[in-house]
């Protein structure tokens, strides 16, 4: 399939048509404590390091809207040292399978496991990676989410020191048995995250904003093979999207409601406690009133001129009122808002783009 198609799928896969849809559900993103290791890990699939038995599981993951139980569980683990970050995932599984063997191929047209990369929590330029039970990889670079018009997505970028490998708990593309699960061990050099050559971006108690989404499809067996199922007017059925933090709709490529993994200098086993900055908190709510006027601009063909058009509840973060306000201009418009904890003013742009100053 070339490339255009692929983009096309992407578009109409990570979107849904929900670009500027809000939740019907409150979402809090998930977080995690990734400890820093010493030696490197063997990736292998096996995971068979002290260090990961260590390490704490994710909760099960759970669907995109968060309102549902996936039929197969999904967990997680995650360490680093100074030159990766690693990720370990158990899918439970009775029939694991695969076909598609070419890197860069539409990886989610099979079952597969995806990973997204914002390093800077400003929603632009992030990663995405996927890879099926036959440890295909597809991995892209992204400049902004697909609900912008203008958006770039970079198919023939690579991650070039990337290391993953895949276990099976039964027997891969085997329809006349049970399996109960695949393990797939992933190492993401942090070079490859670089915004400048020599630059160190190795995230010493930092956090990133992260997510990580199963694609699981239902499926046939046709001739001994399997298959994704079709319905009875010859269409596939729907994917399932499971996830470790919900987004609240059908719809991955929101990185402002991605989970924060905070990368921890203590080593496995010392308590460490994380808590989301409470700017935080007020950004998600900026993202809402962003959301709004962008489902405003639909309506009425002009941005808000005020926050109070959107007609959006009262902001309080920790007993405080924050008082949000829009700003339009000859080239877009602006929804900010200072923030009583850090003094900041934090401020998002037409295009999603955040910052603060």
């Amino acid at each position: 399939m070339n490339t255009k198609c692929k983009f096309l799928s992407v578009f109409f896969f990570g979107v849904t048509l929900l670009g500027h849809a809000q939740s019907k559900i409150e979402i809090v993103p998930k977080t995690y404590i990734a400890h820093k290791i010493s030696e490197p890990l063997t990736i292998d699939g096996k995971a068979d390091e002290t260090v990961w038995g260590k390490a704490k599981w994710t909760h099960n993951f759970t669907d995109i809207e968060g309102d549902k139980t996936p039929k197969y569980q999904t967990n997680v683990k995650m360490l680093w040292d100074e030159n990766y970050y690693y990720i370990l995932v158990e899918m439970k599984e009775p029939h694991v399978w695969g076909d598609i063997t070419e890197r860069d191929a539409i990886v989610f047209f099979n079952n597969d496991f995806e990973v997204f990369i914002d390093t800077n929590g400003d929603t632009h330029n992030y990663y995405e990676l996927e890879i099926n039970a036959l440890n295909t990889v597809w991995d892209l670079f992204i400049n902004k989410p697909y609900r912008e018009s203008n958006n770039v997505a970079l198919n023939d970028w690579n991650y070039t020191g990337l290391k993953s490998a895949v276990t099976v708990d039964g027997t891969l593309n085997n329809p006349t048995d049970i399996d109960k699960s695949w393990t797939l061990e992933i190492a993401i050099p942090f070079k490859d995250l670089r915004t400048a050559y020599h630059q160190d971006n190795v995230p010493r108690d930092q956090f990133y904003r992260v997510n990580f989404s199963r694609v699981n499809w239902d499926h046939d067996i046709i001739n001994g093979k399997y298959a994704r199922k079709k319905d009875e007017n010859g269409k596939f059925l729907p994917e399932y999207n499971w996830v470790w933090t919900p987004t609240g709709v059908i719809n991955m490529h929101l990185p402002e409601t991605w989970g924060y993994v905070y990368f921890s200098s203590e080593e496995v086993g010392n308590d460490v406690i994380f808590e989301i900055p409470k700017d935080e908190n007020i950004k998600w709510k900026l993202y809402e009133l962003f959301r709004a006027n962008k489902a405003y601009i639909k309506a009425n063909k002009v941005s808000a001129a005020s926050i109070n058009d959107l007609k959006m509840p009262k902001i309080i973060v920790d007993g405080h009122e924050i008082k949000p306000t829009i700003e339009n201009h000859s080239f877009g418009w602006t929804i900010s808002a200072k923030s009583p904890f850090s003094n900041k003013v934090l401020i998002v742009k037409e295009d999603g783009y955040f910052f603060k100053q």
